[in-house]
């Protein structure tokens, strides 16, 4: 395991070979207790500060040369090698490392949780519904929330660590069909029904088993179609908090 005065060597050589025209500043590396797999690079008073996860603290040197290479070459703005790139990527892509990540956000992370009854669509309801219709009661039960605000870009999403889904808030208005909110749940019901893939060091979400049992539900076009139309208008809904219209 190589301590953090080591490490820094990387960091110089880094910045020496990234940008030989400027002198090699002082570097101050150490770990820190972040709940990721996060990693900063900071100039203060011409002193770089680097702060890397917990996580990472048990690398070999290969990955924390390949992270100086990252690092230093963000902060430059400078092109990064690709097989710093690949290197470092691979590594926190393995199950060992994702395994580690999920622990330690169960352990020290925080779910905002609001309630699975809004104001006009119970969450609760409809998941049991979709169960019994398209699972048989095969799933079990996530914790279920509506996200604390509005939302446009992420309409749900399935947190594994914590078990939860989260719908977006902005689907819990009279003017969005219902079955518009069941697909999203039976979305990410299906994230539940089809765990993330692990493949040669790449995560597998949306499977092709998940693609064919995804056009299942039965207003999927309609859904979709929903949805990619009222796009904008979700938008400004989330940044208005206010109502929006429909297009037909």
């Amino acid at each position: 395991m190589p301590e953090p005065e080591h490490i820094k060597n990387f960091y110089e050589e880094a910045f020496k070979i990234l940008d030989g025209s400027r002198r090699i500043p002082e570097i101050e590396v150490r770990f820190y207790p972040y709940i990721g797999i996060n990693h900063t690079i900071r100039v203060r008073s011409a002193k770089v500060f680097v702060r890397l996860a917990e996580l990472s603290e048990s690398a070999p040197e290969e990955i924390h040369k390949a992270l100086a290479f990252i690092l230093v070459g963000k902060l430059l703005r400078k092109k990064i090698p690709q097989s710093a790139s690949k290197t470092y990527r691979d590594f926190v892509k393995t199950q060992e490392i994702q395994a580690k990540a999920a622990a330690n956000k169960r352990a020290r992370g925080r779910k905002v949780i609001t309630s699975s009854k809004g104001e006009n669509y119970d969450l609760e309801k409809i998941f049991h519904k979709l169960n019994l219709i398209y699972f048989q009661n095969s799933v079990s039960k996530p914790t279920l929330t509506w996200s604390a605000r509005r939302t446009y870009r992420i309409l749900g999403h399935h947190d594994a660590t914590h078990e939860t889904i989260v719908i977006s808030k902005s689907l819990d208005d009279k003017n969005v069909p219902k079955f518009v909110v069941e697909f999203v749940i039976f979305h990410e019901m299906l994230h539940v029904f089809y765990p993330t893939e692990h493949r040669n060091g790449r995560r597998y979400n949306h499977t092709a088993r998940f693609r064919r049992d995804e056009k299942k539900f039965a207003y999927f076009e309609e859904a979709e179609s929903w949805i990619e139309r009222n796009v904008k208008n979700l938008k400004r809904q989330a940044k208005k908090n206010s109502g929006f219209k429909i297009q037909k």
